[in-house]
């Protein structure tokens, strides 16, 4: 019998990879969305689209009825705990089953971010709830790259705070397959699991601008700057003030060397080896090659 899946934040980048994932499946995909204006794409593949706001939990109840699995997204942003604790309490509310939550790599109460910290305080309460869970803690994404692709495009540089920083980044998409693999699986058999989720290799942006260099058939140079320079980027364009120090406490804890890891999780999840930045370079060159690029990456 089909399951009716619930997917949270249901434009973003995660989530429209893994509902890409689950096309075929043999499950009902639902979207939640805060305006149905914008998710006319989601309707056209076939998904059930409710409008409602993790912000205001009166809002969830009709998003949730029926739903046997959740996938839990919520916004980067102080209010991250509440809009959790409304998804979870929806979902206990309706009878939901399992819900699959993505957190953030190095989630604890001692992170040295506060998106760490403030993530770890909603996994420990989906912990608590009584209904079958799965954490899913993925590493920087290989696809906040293409936040540069316009001074790539433009110049062959882009500019990041993060000095010679190692980091065991991972593409987006191999999030997304972990996340369905999760999903479709029957629910008891990742029931308690917290997976954190790697790349193949750890890697500094030096390689990465290697990599990049290689798919372009062109040079590509990583210059590094400084964290006022970088804040003053980001205020530029308009970046809230709370997600531009966040960012700056994950830059400053990757150039200590805190992402230099990597995992086989993703590997034991889909039987596969998670794809390298070669990859992740040669599939989205296109996306290097104007200087009017949109810029993706994020949750």
């Amino acid at each position: 019998m089909s399951r009716t899946v619930l997917i949270t934040g249901a434009t973003g980048t995660v989530s429209t990879a893994l509902i890409e994932a689950l096309e075929g499946a043999d499950a009902g995909l639902r979207a939640l969305v805060r305006d149905e204006s914008r998710a006319g794409g989601l309707s056209e593949r076939g998904v059930e689209v409710f409008a409602g706001d993790l912000d205001d939990a009166r809002s969830l109840p009709p998003a949730f009825e029926g739903v046997r699995d959740v996938w839990l997204l919520t916004p980067n942003g102080p209010r991250a705990p509440e809009n959790s604790m409304n998804a979870v309490w929806a979902a206990r509310q309706a009878g939901v089953e399992r819900v699959v939550r993505l957190s953030v790599v190095g989630a604890a109460h001692d992170a040295p971010n506060r998106s760490g910290r403030l993530h770890a305080l909603s996994d420990q309460e989906l912990e608590r709830w009584g209904m079958r869970w799965t954490i899913l803690r993925p590493h920087w994404f290989m696809q906040n790259l293409l936040n540069e692709a316009g001074d790539i495009a433009a110049t062959g540089t882009f500019s990041l705070n993060l000095a010679a920083a190692r980091i065991g980044m991972i593409d987006v998409r191999d999030i997304a397959e972990c996340a369905a693999r999760v999903l479709l699986d029957d629910p008891d058999r990742h029931h308690g699991e917290t997976y954190t989720l790697t790349g193949p290799r750890s890697l500094t942006f030096d390689e990465v601008a290697e990599q990049l260099g290689l798919a372009l058939g062109r040079s590509v140079t990583y210059l590094p700057v400084g964290d006022d320079a970088k804040r003053k980027t980001l205020l530029g364009y308009g970046v809230p003030v709370w997600i531009v120090d966040m960012l700056e406490e994950y830059a400053q804890a990757y150039a200590s060397g805190w992402g230099d890891f990597t995992t086989d999780t993703v590997a034991g999840l889909l039987g596969r080896p998670p794809r390298d930045i070669a990859d992740f370079a040669r599939d989205h060159a296109a996306a290097f090659t104007s200087a009017f690029t949109s810029a993706g990456g994020g949750k």
